[in-house]
């Protein structure tokens, strides 16, 4: 899918045909639309294309007559039937004449500018635009990143309930989360220096104060992102804790049950052998077989009481 969009006097509208100061979305394009737009513009396809491979890293390439600038951006993903995040690249081309964005969705990034949502924004400052997306990338890293951290405060409250396997899972699934964002923010981080250096692309003041902001949200994403992974890891650590204690106390349990109930089978042992019953206690004393129950029951409460005070009760 492709639209068109240009500004005039801080309004976006939709236009039919690519022309100067004008904004080309492509939304999981098409293989004609594709070649089209590189046809127009002059533009290898493969670059076009490159937005849409998701094993594609964040670089910055400079062509003859464009530039191609590839950034990760968060999305949600359904993984093992539950809604979790992970990246997807977006392609940004500058020519001379307009820009040009490559997604295989409809991001939200994209949607602010969409509904004229982001102040000072113009097709027509083309360098700019690019700025305001990728600061617009590194704040939803961070949006996306505190909702994590709200799921794994769930889970910590769950704690002291019943832990189960699909707790475990969850957990992993938000540290697998988090090693994504990581690794592309470092590689966003690294075309933003470059950015910074490039003396094609021409910037003004205000354009270098915009960047200068991108680099900071950037690098504030990639710390919140590693002091959560660290705080993940301690979460998952104490619910191994909490799930091995509990083992060791159904382990304690199970040990003093069979240590109270071996007491009688000693007993009944001994009383079955086959000896002459003379010389068995109790034997002949009138209602024996009562008193011989009743003292293993009196032996068995001992036994009791010593385990619980050892706490292996």
């Amino acid at each position: 899918m492709i639209k068109i969009y240009r500004t005039d006097d801080q309004r976006i509208h939709e236009e039919e045909k690519m022309a100067d100061g004008v904004w080309v979305q492509m939304i999981q394009p098409t293989r004609e639309e594709l070649e089209q737009v590189s046809q127009v513009n002059h533009i290898d396809i493969d670059d076009l294309m490159a937005a849409l491979d998701e094993e594609e890293s964040s670089r910055i390439e400079l062509e003859d007559g464009y530039t191609l600038i590839l950034v990760d951006i968060p999305t949600r993903e359904v993984r093992h039937d539950k809604m979790t995040y992970t990246t997807i690249p977006l392609g940004i081309v500058l020519t001379q004449s307009l820009i040009i964005t490559v997604c295989t969705e409809d991001t939200p990034i994209l949607q602010r500018f969409v509904r004229n949502r982001v102040r000072e924004f113009s097709t027509k400052k083309k360098l700019r635009f690019v700025y305001q997306i990728l600061f617009r990338v590194a704040t939803l890293y961070q949006e996306n990143l505190r909702f994590l951290d709200k799921k794994r405060l769930e889970m910590e409250e769950c704690v002291l309930g019943n832990t189960e396997d699909i707790d475990l899972i969850a957990l992993h699934e938000l540290e697998s989360t988090l090693v994504y964002f990581a690794t592309s923010l470092r590689a966003n981080a690294a075309v933003l220096e470059r950015l910074t250096r490039y003396k094609r692309l021409e910037q003004y003041p205000d354009d270098q104060e915009l960047l200068d902001d991108v680099i900071v949200e950037n690098h504030q994403a990639i710390e919140m992102t590693m002091i959560y992974k660290d705080i993940i890891n301690g979460t998952r650590e104490l619910l191994s804790a909490v799930i091995n204690n509990r083992l060791n106390n159904v382990m304690k349990f199970l040990t003093s049950v069979t240590l109270v109930m071996a007491i009688p089978t000693i007993i009944s042992g001994i009383y079955g052998m086959n000896v002459d019953g003379r010389w068995m206690p109790l034997a002949t004393v009138p209602y024996g077989f009562y008193w011989i129950c009743l003292l293993t029951f009196v032996i068995c409460v001992i036994a009791l009481i010593l385990l619980k005070k050892k706490k292996m009760l």
